[in-house]
């Protein structure tokens, strides 16, 4: 089955934000309400500031093209503690970290996949499995590597056992916490995220 990456940024410059808003209005993700909400909600302006840009991951579906999910990509700078990283990959991320002798971490920005989510209405989420889903970010982040450099990217999820297993299966190591804004707490569960990194040159 063949997918369509499409950039938000595309679409509402062809159609208007309001034809825009209308369509996504049709995406639903019950498991979690934090992917639902930043698409409907923030994902346009977000993209029109640059603070983030959302690609809308389509397939046929009885002769109509419709949405089986999306996701979201920045940047973003992080710290990474020596301890829970390979001295591989330590070796590695000096080539596009500093060394913060003080805190005893590593200070890099790295491409983010911020949002990450299929579309759980009329079971179109049944069309693309989130392996597919994952792989579509990681590609879109690899292709913009060819072109400004770094092999890494991470992401943010919450710690949940079936959710951190489903990254790990796709390559990427917890690395540490992040503790939610205020904001994020109405979406999301618990009191902090898991930080997950991924080098990108294992990925096919």
């Amino acid at each position: 089955m063949g997918y369509k990456v499409i950039s938000l940024k595309n679409i509402y410059n062809n159609i208007g934000e309001n034809e825009t808003k209308e369509i996504l209005k049709k995406f639903k993700c019950e498991l979690n309400k934090d992917v639902e909400y930043f698409l409907k909600e923030k994902a346009i302006e977000f993209s029109k500031q640059g603070f983030a840009e959302t690609f809308i991951v389509t397939s046929q579906y009885k002769n109509e093209e419709v949405i089986v999910g999306y996701f979201a990509t920045t940047s973003k700078a992080i710290n990474l503690k020596p301890i829970i990283v390979s001295k591989t990959k330590r070796k590695q991320l000096l080539k596009y970290a500093q060394y913060d002798n003080i805190y005893r971490t590593y200070n890099i920005a790295l491409p983010l996949i911020g949002q990450l989510g299929k579309n759980y209405n009329n079971n179109y989420d049944k069309l693309i499995t989130g392996d597919m889903l994952l792989k579509l970010a990681c590609d879109k982040v690899k292709k913009a590597q060819e072109v400004f450099g770094g092999k890494f990217v991470f992401l943010e999820c919450e710690d949940k056992p079936k959710l951190k297993e489903f990254y790990e299966n796709n390559g990427f190591v917890c690395f540490g916490k992040r503790n939610l804004e205020k904001d994020e707490r109405e979406t999301n569960s618990g009191e902090y995220l898991l930080q997950m990194l991924c080098d990108l040159s294992k990925r096919n």
